[in-house]
């Protein structure tokens, strides 16, 4: 190898790490949560995600909520374990910028109204159809707590 192939590898081999380096920082950029088991997931979300503001304040957070998953967004909803309050953890969240919403699907399927949710939930038409495409369109993260 010649004298300036020597001095640019080491260079191509930090220009490929800071690359590496700087995907997972942008797909952190965007995350988008999944809950389908609200007893199961609920409150171990909440605490994930406020972590994660913590560490990392300017990420766009969603929590797409479906099937069981929608009962922590229900007004008066609370943690069955603990008997923690949702809303007030999830208001606190969405003050951070942190986006819920409830799958109308399951609303449908189980006789909910739209007044039976906190007043922080948004709705989407589908959520499996949210997460796709959050995922593949908008290039969100994904994390199931």
């Amino acid at each position: 190898m010649d004298v300036l192939g020597r001095l640019l590898k080491p260079l191509f081999l930090a220009i490929a790490l800071l690359g590496a380096a700087a995907a997972p920082a942008l797909a952190g950029d965007k995350v988008v949560y999944h809950i389908d088991n609200a007893a199961e997931q609920g409150l171990k979300a909440l605490r994930n995600i406020r972590n994660h503001l913590d560490v990392a304040p300017d990420t766009k957070i969603v929590v797409v909520t479906h099937a069981e998953g929608v009962d922590m967004l229900l007004d008066g909803a609370k943690d069955p374990k603990s008997g923690t309050l949702y809303e007030p953890l999830v208001a606190g969240l969405k003050d951070r910028g942190v986006t819920f919403e409830v799958c109308q699907i399951t609303m449908k399927r189980r006789n909910l109204d739209k007044d039976k949710f906190v007043m922080e939930a948004d709705f989407t038409p589908s959520g499996v159809v949210r997460i796709a495409q959050l995922q593949s369109q908008e290039h969100y993260a994904y994390i199931k707590p």
